[in-house]
């Protein structure tokens, strides 16, 4: 029986990040482990997939249990999960095809519903924060840390909002250095993150050290500054928000203030529910031919 274990944004930070730490350990069994910024799912076992398990992966894929409902990046996070397992490991008929058939719904849903149209993401929430908090960008030094697909979205919408001074730091300099040059942003190395934040105006950082990047004892005082934490487990020492001027956003705090925004997809929502919910009824047929196929071989 192919089975799920599952730790998602209905949690805390707290209990997500002790999760994390046991997650470690699953990596050396087969399955498909799947870690986002807001979940950690262990799906593993071999013959079929009961219905519960089936509709969760299909919501899941679909944005459905997403906190920012109809994101699009949960789609790629599970098929990359899904083809990293594949490489390394035999994982079970039963998991290659339960995964296969939850990326062709995640499509389905994506192609005949509005669901992710305008959908919000991290980045887009992270950039409506600071744009609604009346801080010119012109006139701001914008400190980025982590070199990937979030942060380079969040410097396109910076850079469209008005943002002039971006620089941008990550644990490989290289691979700051290509993404910076491609948006005509600036580079810093990570050990000289003590003297930029002296001057920094924003800071955004999303990483996926194990540890906090950016420390309360290191932090500069008597100034103002945004701080996004994008991060799991966290960059920002939860500390540093207690300082006079400070003002710091982590994950819990960016999902809450978009949660409002679901409201307006619910008639989406509905139609999604609808493919996903005929989609485990395919799946459940496929599943019992096949079982009827290798019951008349074996009988055979």
């Amino acid at each position: 029986m192919i089975q799920v274990f599952s730790i998602n944004q209905n949690s805390s930070l707290v209990q997500r990040e002790a999760t994390l730490k046991l997650a470690s350990s699953w990596e050396k069994y087969p399955g498909v482990l799947l870690k986002t910024c807001n979940r950690i799912e262990f799906y593993e076992g071999v013959g079929l997939a009961n219905e519960e398990v089936i509709n969760h992966l299909f919501r899941v894929v679909s944005g459905l249990e997403s906190n920012l409902i109809g994101e699009i990046a949960i789609q790629g996070q599970v098929k990359n999960a899904y083809l990293e397992a594949s490489r390394k490991f035999c994982l079970s008929p039963g998991l290659h095809s339960l995964f296969q058939s939850a990326l062709n719904v995640g499509k389905r849903v994506r192609t005949e519903t509005q669901l992710s149209k305008g959908a919000i993401s991290h980045s887009q929430a992270a950039t409506e924060i600071i744009c609604k908090s009346g801080i010119n960008l012109n006139k701001s030094l914008i400190t980025i840390i982590g070199a990937h697909k979030l942060n380079e979205d969040i410097i396109k919408f910076l850079l469209s909002k008005g943002a002039e001074t971006i620089f941008l730091g990550n644990k490989s300099f290289e691979k700051a250095s290509e993404l910076a040059e491609k948006h005509g942003c600036s580079v810093f190395r990570l050990n000289q993150l003590k003297e930029f934040l002296k001057f920094t105006d924003i800071l955004i950082s999303a990483t996926s050290a194990p540890h906090t990047i950016v420390n309360f004892d290191t932090f500069p005082r008597k100034k103002e500054m945004m701080v996004i934490d994008l991060a799991f487990p966290r960059d920002v020492d939860e500390k540093i928000g207690n300082i006079n001027g400070v003002k710091l956003f982590n994950l819990e705090n960016i999902e809450k203030l978009v949660f409002q925004n679901i409201g307006s997809r619910k008639n989406e929502i509905a139609k999604a529910e609808q493919i996903i919910e005929e989609e485990v009824r395919k799946f459940q047929l496929k599943q019992q031919r096949y079982v009827k196929f290798i019951t008349t071989i074996q009988g055979n």
